[in-house]
């Protein structure tokens, strides 16, 4: 330190560095687990225990049914039946970023769902007319449920319970008591019905590999021209190859032919795929890159420092039930393209538990605050194996309902235990 500098202002000096050292050092491979296991014994377990639930329920499964579970066409079956609660949990997840709570997706799901096999089987409407309007009616729905909940101040809890009884009468009068309206357009049943061509499956997962590793890497650099704290570049790398293998490893098992006959070739990544790709990029570029992500956080941190910082917390409290219905309407549009048709039980039944179960299965806190998009993929994929590894192994109803109970209490006991340690160390 330059003897220049007075006494006081060299011991603020050295105090300010000492504050803020931790964001200029460098970090070794060795250091930053240490710092993440340090993260993890604090409480901050983030989607750590849904990864562990997804490999230790496909060692189970393929131990138990090892000619069925990893077979082509199982794997694909499995990637179809997480798309509709997948897409349904990632809306959630906005919603419970703010410690609120929405039972009316489900049905709100398949309130846009009828709407939308209405238009093109009773008006001839267009495909993406129709899709365009069943969205616009979940915007609605969820612009009705954020007024009533951050504007006349009635619990999320009371309003959205009312609207799931009162949108199941009204799937019920658009469609009728045991009428089934059929979904035959080529564009909404191939969403999970249909393939992509094995070539154009090939290049996109090419294309996300490169592109994540571009992100990465380009943050990396930022933040060394910065001298803030950075990941060791090995770690880096290391990232960026795993989600590689992943998607590589994921397009090759697509990419073979599954079909049981000799005379049919079917094979190639399912379009709704990369559906759920796009809506998570989307997702997490909104909650980790901008301004409204940041605020959508802060509110679920502390609503009251959120408002006396500035934030507009109504607005931010309509705008995350706007989004949750919006994405309900795209779960009952993949839903009613997986099966066919619109009944009027759609949407109905565990949709939303188990939309819920996949969002907190997947590491987003009940208590606001905390959870990512990602956690939306990662538990739809467990609720998603847990079901069908049950109905493999043939195990009655009543046991696929007490098993995927228990894992969600699981997932929400390890949230409160995860959040007394966070409370404990300060966090």
């Amino acid at each position: 330190m330059s003897t220049d500098i007075p006494e006081g202002k060299e011991a603020a000096v050295r105090l300010a560095d000492s504050d803020f050292a931790i964001d200029r050092r460098d970090h070794d491979a060795r250091s930053a687990i240490a710092d993440y296991w340090g993260r993890v014994r604090s409480g901050e377990l983030g989607a750590l225990p849904a990864i562990l639930g997804l490999v230790s329920l496909v060692v189970l499964f393929t131990a138990l049914r090892p000619d069925t579970f990893l077979s082509k066409g199982n794997i694909a079956n499995l990637f179809t039946q997480a798309l509709p609660i997948t897409i349904l949990a990632m809306g959630l997840v906005f919603v419970l970023l703010l410690g609120e709570i929405d039972l009316s997706a489900g049905v709100a799901s398949g309130v846009s769902a009828a709407v939308m096999a209405k238009l093109i089987a009773d008006s001839g409407q267009p495909w993406y007319v129709a899709v365009i309007t069943a969205v616009a009616i979940g915007i609605v729905i969820g612009t009705g449920i954020g007024w009533l909940v951050a504007v006349v101040r009635i619990p999320s809890f009371v309003v959205t319970l009312a609207l799931f009884l009162g949108l199941q009468g009204l799937t019920l009068r658009l469609i009728g008591d045991g009428g089934t309206v059929p979904v035959r357009d080529d564009v909404i049943v191939a969403l999970a019905n249909k393939n992509m061509p094995v070539w154009a499956g090939w290049t996109l997962a090419g294309i996300c590999a490169a592109g994540y590793a571009a992100v990465q890497l380009a943050r990396w650099r930022r933040q060394r021209s910065r001298e803030l704290v950075a990941r060791p570049i090995e770690l880096v790398v290391a990232q960026s190859a795993t989600v590689a293998v992943v998607l590589l490893a994921g397009t090759y098992l697509l990419s073979l032919d599954r079909a049981p006959s000799p005379f049919v070739t079917l094979a190639g990544i399912p379009w709704g795929v990369p559906l759920v790709g796009v809506l998570l990029i989307a997702c997490t570029f909104v909650l980790a890159r901008t301004p409204y992500g940041r605020h959508v956080y802060a509110v679920g941190g502390n609503a009251e420092a959120a408002r006396r910082a500035g934030i507009n917390v109504t607005r931010i409290r309509v705008s995350v039930f706007m989004i949750a219905s919006g994405f309900a309407a795209i779960s009952g549009i993949v839903a009613a393209s997986r099966l066919n048709s619109v009944t009027p039980d759609s949407g109905g039944g565990n949709t939303l538990l188990y939309a819920v179960g996949a969002a907190v299965i997947g590491g987003t806190s009940l208590f606001g605050g905390r959870g990512k998009a990602r956690d939306a993929v990662f538990g739809g994929l467990v609720i998603a194996i847990i079901e069908n590894g049950l109905g493999l192994l043939g195990t009655k109803a009543y046991l696929n309902f007490l098993i995927t109970g228990a894992v969600l209490l699981l997932a929400a006991s390890i949230d409160a235990l995860a959040r007394r340690r966070r409370s404990a160390a300060g966090r």
